[in-house]
């Protein structure tokens, strides 16, 4: 679910991106969103694909039973092609268009910005009990 519509109830073709953004990244780690853990940091899924894309680790992110059974060109090419999808606000993100142009084309993608729940849920808690105020929702599935 997109975080506008999440918060504030608004529904536009940008939050279809978003999830389809997610989907992306669920299929290429053959884990879900919902639910996600990682033993070295508490981000989610999509804060766990960021933070590789941005360390240059995206390949850490492929799903180990993908083998060698996929390009792994056009696996990172997804990668890059999903965190465009849930950039945190809606202007950013391209359009269901866009992104069939950027699936067919071969030249370089946009670097895409920090996604939306990009949180570390042990540095939230910290900003809350220290008093300062986070400019971040965190927003939990019920």
């Amino acid at each position: 679910m997109s975080p506008e519509y999440a918060s504030e109830g608004l529904y536009s073709t940008k939050s279809d991106v978003f999830s389809f953004g997610v989907l992306i990244l669920e299929i290429v780690s053959g884990k879900r969103n919902r639910g996600f853990n990682h033993p070295d940091h508490d981000l989610n899924l999509l804060g766990h694909a960021c933070a590789l894309f941005v360390e240059d680790r995206s390949s850490e992110f492929i799903d180990a039973s993908m083998g060698n059974t996929c390009n792994s060109s056009e696996v990172l090419c997804s990668i890059n092609l999903g965190l465009l999808c849930v950039q945190r606000f809606p202007d950013d993100r391209p359009s269901m268009h866009s992104l069939v142009l950027m699936l067919i084309s071969e030249g370089a993608l946009p670097q895409p910005k920090e996604p939306c729940f990009f949180t570390d849920r042990n540095m939230m808690e910290a900003k809350f009990s220290s008093g300062t105020r986070s400019p971040i929702t965190l927003l939990e599935a019920r």
